[in-house]
């Protein structure tokens, strides 16, 4: 993982965010052109790690793969508008016009899996009873199904965005708060108090590697300040 989140961040930055989507909300049957061009404004995933969830309408870098999406014909929906995902020969194409569309500039890398994730015990069952046995949206609500989600599609991001700004200055303040405690425990551990002063500037430093020229939060600069 650690080579991994090196091929995503560049100036400077070292760390990215993870975001999933399980079960990625796609319905029964739909190919993977009809899948994506039904969330045109962001994709459904939620953030896992540990920062104030927001929408994030841009990105550095960004590494996503999507299992479990059969790859069928698209269907014409009228009146509602698409990407223009149909003219592309392979899934990985398809997904990779999808996210330039999303975060035009960005460098993503896209991968496109056609199997599913496994569910199936011991996963713990703790989807919604309206979901179908492959962990697809049902055309029409049903039922429980005694033999639960056995499988789901599912997506999966790393990304480097100006968003972990936030993250790194909210752990720079929390680690500059003083507490006796946490010192002692430094103290004993061998870890000289200039030392940690240093690791706290490299970390307010890391925190401006993801400052941009647009939207950059400047609001948060006093609560770093000493």
């Amino acid at each position: 993982m650690v080579h991994f989140a090196d091929s995503l961040t560049f100036s400077g930055r070292k760390v990215v965010a993870a975001w999933a989507a399980l079960p990625f909300p796609a319905r029964s049957g739909s190919s993977l052109p009809d899948a994506l061009s039904a969330h045109q404004q962001d994709l459904p995933w939620k953030l896992l790690s540990s920062w104030r969830e927001h929408k994030v309408s841009c990105c550095f870098a960004q590494s996503v793969v999507l299992r479990g999406v059969c790859k069928e014909r698209p269907s014409s929906c009228l009146g509602q508008p698409q990407f223009p995902l149909q003219g592309w020969e392979s899934p990985e194409q398809v997904l990779q016009q999808y996210l330039h569309t999303l975060f035009p500039g960005a460098c993503s890398t896209a991968h496109v899996l056609q199997q599913p994730c496994d569910t199936r015990a011991p996963f713990p069952q703790f989807f919604s009873p309206l979901l179908t046995r492959r962990g697809f949206l049902p055309d029409k609500a049903q039922g429980d199904s005694s033999a639960g989600v056995q499988s789901m599609p599912v997506l999966a991001a790393l990304q480097s965005c100006p968003g972990l700004q936030g993250l790194l200055r909210g752990l720079c303040r929390e680690l500059r708060a003083p507490r006796a405690r946490r010192w002692s425990s430094l103290c004993t551990a061998g870890l000289e108090q200039d030392d940690c002063h240093e690791a706290l500037e490299e970390l307010r430093t890391l925190a401006q590697c993801y400052e941009t020229a647009f939207g950059a939060d400047g609001s948060e600069d006093e609560g770093d300040s000493d």
